[in-house]
C-alpha cells in the first residue's frame, strides 16, 4: 500500500511525473479542517487517532496529493517528558522551561514517555486505513535542536542565546530526547509510515559551523538508527549546512525552501529532494498565479527524467492559513498536466 510515484522518488528512479506533497497540506486553509475544528480542539484532532486520520485524509481526498502525512505536532515529546503543553490562540505554551542540568531530573522516565507517545502510532495506523491504498504515508518528529530551543525558551526563533551557549545542558537534553525520538520513530514506522521526516524549524538560524558541531550529530544518530527511513527539513539553511546533509550516509532525502535553487540539487543520485515553490505566491490572483507557476516549472521541464529523479514536488515551506484552495488545485493539476 503506497504511491508508485512517491516510491520511485525515494528510490531515485526516473519518472515523467513527480509525486506531490505539501507540508501542512492538512491545515487551517482547508474547509475540511475548518469543519473539524468547529467540533474539536487542535489537541483532540492530534490525540484522537480517528480524528487525526480524518484530518490527514481530507486534503488527499480533495486535491489528490500523492502522500498523506501524520497529523500531529512536534512538541508532544516534551509533553511526554512532563513539561506540560497547551495550545491557545497565541500558539503552543509549555508549563515550564529548562534552565539548569538539574531540571532534566524532572523528566518522566523514558518508558513513561514512550507509552504517552503511543497515540501517534495509533494515528498512523488509522490514517493508513483511511487513505486510499495507492497513496503513501509520511510520519514526522521534531529535530532535537528545535525541541531544545522550545524546551529552554518556549520558541524556535529570535536570538536563541540560551540554547546556543548552554552546551552542557544541550548535551544532557539531547541524550534524553534522542532516546525518545528513536522510540517515537519506531512506533510510527511500525504503524505504517513509509518514511519519517525530521522537521528542524530552528536549524535555519544556525551558522554552518554551529550546525556542523551542535545539530548535525543528532540527525546522524537518528539516521544511523533507521537508515533509508529518515528525511530532513529546515527552512533557510545555509549552503554549507545543506552540503553537510548531502554527506550523511543513510539519509533518504531532504526538503529545500524557496530561497534555494532546487534544480541544481536534483538527480544527485543519493537523496530525494522535496520542494520548493514559494508558498506565499499561492495568494496571487488565479491568472497571474498560473503564469508564475508555469515559469517556475520551466527549468524542471528542461531536465530529462534522469536528471530530476528523486524530486518530490511541493512548497518551500508549509501551506499558509487562508491560502486560496483554488490555487492549490491549480498547482496539482498544472504539475500533472505539464509532466507527462
Amino acid at each position: 500500500m503506497s504511491n508508485t510515484r512517491f516510491q520511485a522518488a525515494l528510490k531515485l528512479e526516473p519518472q515523467a511525473t513527480p509525486p506531490i506533497w505539501m507540508m501542512r497540506q492538512a491545515g487551517r486553509y482547508h474547509w475540511h479542517y475548518q469543519n473539524l475544528r468547529k467540533k474539536h480542539s487542535f489537541e483532540e484532532l492530534c490525540k484522537v487517532p480517528e480524528l487525526a486520520a480524518e484530518v490527514a485524509f481530507g486534503p488527499v481526498d480533495d486535491f489528490d496529493f500523492d502522500t498523506a502525512i501524520l497529523f500531529s505536532d512536534i512538541l508532544f515529546p516534551l509533553e511526554a517528558f512532563g513539561m506540560g503543553l497547551r495550545f491557545g490562540e497565541e500558539g503552543p505554551k509549555l508549563g515550564w522551561h529548562l534552565s539548569t542540568l538539574e531540571d532534566l531530573n524532572k523528566f518522566y522516565s523514558l518508558e513513561e514517555a514512550v507509552e504517552f507517545m503511543g497515540f501517534q502510532k495509533d494515528a498512523v495506523i488509522r490514517t493508513r486505513k483511511r487513505i486510499p491504498k495507492d497513496k503513501s504515508l509520511i510520519g514526522f518528529v521534531g529535530g532535537p535542536w528545535t525541541l531544545f530551543c522550545y524546551a529552554t525558551q518556549g520558541k524556535h526563533d529570535g536570538n536563541l542565546i540560551l540554547p546556543k551557549v548552554s552546551a552542557e545542558l544541550r548535551e544532557g537534553f539531547y541524550e534524553k530526547i534522542l532516546a525518545l525520538l528513536k522510540e517515537n520513530i519506531r512506533l510510527q514506522l511500525e504503524g505504517g509510515a513509509e518514511i519519517v521526516m525530521v522537521f528542524d524549524t530552528a536549524a535555519g538560524d544556525a551558522s554552518p559551523v554551529f550546525f556542523q558541531e551542535a545539530i548535525l550529530p543528532t540527525i546522524k544518530v537518528l539516521v544511523e538508527a533507521f537508515p533509508g527511513k529518515i528525511g530532513y527539513y529546515a527552512k533557510n539553511l545555509a549552503p554549507g549546512s545543506l552540503q553537510s546533509l548531502r554527506e550523511i550516509s543513510g539519509l533518504i532525502g531532504f526538503g529545500m525552501d524557496h530561497r534555494t535553487d532546487i534544480v541544481g540539487f536534483l538527480g544527485n543520485g543519493s537523496h530525494f529532494v522535496q520542494g520548493n515553490f514559494d508558498q506565499a505566491l499561492l495568494f496571487m490572483e488565479p491568472g497571474e498565479f498560473k503564469k508564475y507557476l508555469n515559469r517556475w516549472i520551466r527549468p524542471f521541464l528542461d531536465l530529462v527524467p534522469e536528471k530530476r529523479a528523486g524530486w518530490v514536488c511541493g512548497l518551500g515551506h508549509g501551506v499558509l492559513p487562508k491560502t486560496p484552495e483554488a490555487n492549490i488545485r491549480t498547482f496539482v493539476n498544472t504539475i500533472r498536466e505539464a509532466f507527462v
